[in-house]
């Protein structure tokens, strides 16, 4: 499967976003990973759906909205109508509503014509999500805990990115995307690549490079 590098804009100069974008588009990102954080799910309070609507009109990438938020039903029209997309949103806050909840946020997002997925932290099970498998176009396993950039990366996580892998293939979803996130490297990025994911989230190995392109072109190879 194809590599896509998906630079976190958490890691971007927020009094800048616009010019960050069009550096991201020449560096050869092929998507732009907007992180929701809510204070509550997680603490710290990042941006909503007006920041994806203000940069919409200002990039042709796809736009990947990782909803760390409670209650991630009540906001899934704000970031469909906003243009996400592709919008996840954490099995563990889903969990903690109800069994269903996951499933019937899942379809909702779809019901807006937008694609789809599940997230889990490095402490959740991934075969908590293998039921939703079916309605994911993206899983999304956490290599770090949510809520802050640079942190190290959890190796541990990749097991879980083989069982995911290798149960997508199982179940006829062998094109399914799997995201990794957290803790991303040059130094890493093959043997996650290996393990079977193939969307890497990259903030700080994006944002902190003296070339982004060259950066990129790293995490690739």
């Amino acid at each position: 499967m194809d590599i896509k590098i998906a630079p976190s804009i958490l890691s971007a100069d927020f009094s800048a976003m616009g010019e960050a974008i069009k550096k991201l588009e020449l560096a050869g990102a092929d998507l732009i990973h907007c992180d929701v954080m809510d204070g509550n799910f997680v603490e710290p309070i990042t941006f909503g759906g007006q920041m994806i609507k203000n940069i919409r009109p200002l990039t042709k990438l796809t736009l990947d909205a990782h909803l760390m938020i409670e209650h991630p039903k009540t906001q899934i029209k704000f970031f469909a109508d906003a243009g996400a997309d592709i919008i996840t949103v954490h099995y563990k806050a889903c969990a903690k509503i109800s069994p269903t909840y996951l499933e019937e946020t899942l379809r909702l997002i779809k019901s807006y014509g937008v694609k789809c997925g599940a997230v889990v932290n490095p402490d959740v099970p991934v075969e908590n999500i293998f039921p939703v498998f079916p309605l994911c176009d993206m899983v999304l396993l956490m290599s770090v805990y949510p809520g802050y950039g640079g942190q190290k990366f959890i190796p541990e996580v990749l097991d879980k990115v083989k069982k995911a892998r290798q149960y997508a293939i199982s179940v006829g979803r062998a094109d399914m995307d799997i995201e990794i996130d957290g803790g991303v490297t040059a130094a890493n990025a093959g043997e996650i690549r290996r393990a079977g994911a193939n969307v890497l989230v990259a903030g700080s190995a994006v944002f902190g490079a003296e070339d982004m392109k060259t950066a990129i072109d790293n995490l690739k190879r």
